[in-house]
């Protein structure tokens, strides 16, 4: 069961990353109504990251849900750069990448 909040926190994220960056392809469509659509997704982000949140924190603390939501937010951009947005993937991010998760991993060290 300590699978399920990682997977609903997955989903989540993959609103979330819509909701406030997939707007960018679309910049000639007006501040407000891409702010409208935004709100709307967010609607389905939260739908999944309360109860990801709810039910992992039978299984994990606090700052390890926020560190677990913090890693998969960036394994989700990463494709959602590469993939929607059309961004080229640098060395330098996978560096990055590793020395934040070389960070996380310091959070679930007992």
């Amino acid at each position: 069961m300590r699978v399920l909040p990682i997977l609903l926190l997955t989903i989540s994220n993959v609103f979330m990353t819509f909701a406030w960056y997939g707007h960018l392809r679309y910049r000639s469509t007006s501040l407000a109504l891409v702010i409208l659509i935004s709100w709307g997704i967010a609607f389905f982000e939260y739908c999944f990251q309360v109860p990801a949140n709810r039910i992992g924190s039978y299984y994990f603390t606090g700052v390890q849900l926020k560190t677990i939501q913090e890693v998969i937010t960036l394994a989700v951009f990463v494709g959602f750069s590469v993939w929607y947005l059309k961004e080229p993937f640098r060395w330098s991010y996978l560096l990055g990448f590793a020395l934040i998760a070389s960070g996380a991993a310091l959070i679930f060290n007992k």
